[in-house]
């Protein structure tokens, strides 16, 4: 049996592009922390929050937030918090009426949390009413039910679908659509995201949703995180564009060369 050591030197390269990808993204917090202006491109559906929220006080209606169908364990809905916060401190701003009908106990907790948060910070405290959010049913195509009725009485808007959706997500947007809202959707749900970008006017699709909080914020910590990120796939996209170059010549000419480096890292960097 031969000794155990405290490294395994095979595995080298797997520690090496850790250091990369964590590298970048500690070294972009830290230029982002000393001043370094960090450029985000334009999302579109962010933007549009205040076009939308501005319309629903226009018309006199509200605003209507759903923070997916999962419970606070999934990123999605933390994620979508965030934006929830950005959406309840420009209806507190403006004066309209933001709705948040959940699926899960816990996440009506922190969104009532986060929606009074929101109203403290726009510097209207007095406007929030712990009824805006409130708890409907863990049963998805109740919850459905209920929001569908909701749309058809009250006719919001502007509706808001950031989170994790499944078969609701056609269901949801096309009843807003109906009744006439500007509606925003983000998810990562990838079976999804064909129903909002059908129906919804902006889609937040994948890693746009997940950049919304550096986005919103704009803190050195996000931002930098998000342009560390942004290096690592760089990083990690230079290596298979360097494989493949590297099969595809060692089977044109076949180099033993290229063909040793090709084994090197099937069998050392990829095993």
């Amino acid at each position: 049996m031969p000794p155990m050591g405290w490294f395994d030197l095979n595995r080298i390269w797997f520690f090496g592009l850790l250091v990369m990808l964590c590298g970048a993204v500690l070294a972009y917090i830290l230029a982002a922390r000393r001043g370094m202006q960090i450029k985000v491109r334009r999302i579109a559906g962010l933007e549009a929050v205040d076009d939308a929220v501005g319309r629903a006080t226009e018309m006199g209606r509200s605003c209507l937030y759903i923070p997916g169908v999962q419970d606070m364990n999934d990123i999605q809905t933390i994620a979508s918090l965030t934006v929830l916060s950005r959406v309840a401190k420009t209806a507190a701003e403006y004066d309209a009426r933001v709705e948040v009908p959940t699926t899960r106990s816990l996440v009506m907790t922190a969104a009532r949390e986060t929606v009074q948060a929101a109203y403290l910070a726009a510097g209207r405290p007095e406007a929030f009413s712990p009824d805006q959010v409130y708890y409907v049913t863990d049963e998805q195509f109740g919850y459905v039910a209920y929001v569908q009725g909701l749309m058809v009485r009250e006719r919001p808007a502007a509706c808001f679908y950031m989170g994790s959706f499944f078969a609701e997500s056609l269901i949801l947007a096309e009843m807003g659509n109906g009744v006439g809202a500007i509606q925003i959707a983000g998810t990562a749900q990838p079976a999804q995201l064909p129903f909002f970008v059908a129906a919804c006017d902006y889609t937040l699709i994948g890693e746009e949703f997940f950049a919304a909080s550096a986005y919103l914020s704009g803190e050195p910590d996000q931002l930098g995180s998000l342009k560390g990120q942004d290096a690592g796939k760089l990083i990690v996209a230079a290596g298979i564009l360097t494989g493949v170059a590297a099969e595809t010549l060692a089977s044109l000419t076949g180099s033993p060369a290229i063909r040793s480096f090709v084994n090197f890292l099937i069998n050392r960097v990829l095993t």
